[in-house]
């Protein structure tokens, strides 16, 4: 039988973590938190036309692309943070880290996407008229439309990032006792 959690402490993901000591763990979580993977799996089932760089490339390659450098520079970022400041100190708060800011990236990305169509749209435009049309059909299917499935794929591909980072790069962390008891807890503070 499940036992009921009574306190936050029993909730799963609690127990205080720190970072491995290999190098090799870190490397391997970013391996492996880049390699969502319903990626690689259509890659091999569905393979791209083009794998080069062009305005036809696979969105595919372009999330890898982007979650090939997004998420060595989560962990750079996190060792900053837990250099600073010792957070986070659980793998939920690791995850919840990588989730919050994959889903603020996978936005910022696509409205930075939009924007680029849109003014690659006046360039294309005959006249003004036809400039201000392809700019409010650019906004409402990319800007608007496809903002709320981007930042799903964000948070999606970031939560496996993230449990990946959690369950690799980190090692629950042994337990302190408190031998000389200097180790109490105030009220006050």
């Amino acid at each position: 039988m499940i036992p009921i959690p009574e306190k936050p402490q029993d909730f799963p993901g609690q127990q205080r973590v720190a970072w491995r000591r290999e190098p090799h763990r870190i490397v391997l979580a970013a391996i492996a938190g880049a390699m969502w993977p319903p990626i690689p799996i259509t890659l091999l089932i569905w393979p791209p036309n083009n794998w080069g760089p062009s305005l036809e490339v696979d969105l595919r390659l372009v999330a890898l692309f982007i979650g090939v450098i997004a998420v060595p520079a989560g962990l750079w970022l996190l060792s900053r943070e837990r250099e600073r400041t010792g957070r986070p100190s659980t793998r939920l708060g690791v995850v919840w880290r990588f989730m919050f800011y994959g889903g603020l990236l996978a936005a910022a990305l696509q409205a930075l996407f939009a924007l680029v169509l849109c003014i690659l749209g006046w360039f294309e435009a005959g006249g003004i008229a036809q400039a201000a049309g392809a700019t409010e059909t650019t906004l409402l299917i990319y800007g608007v439309g496809l903002l709320p499935v981007a930042v799903m794929v964000g948070v999606s591909y970031a939560l496996w990032a993230g449990l990946c980072a959690a369950f690799i790069a980190f090692m629950p962390q042994p337990e302190v006792r408190d031998r000389l008891g200097v180790m109490v807890e105030r009220d006050g503070a």
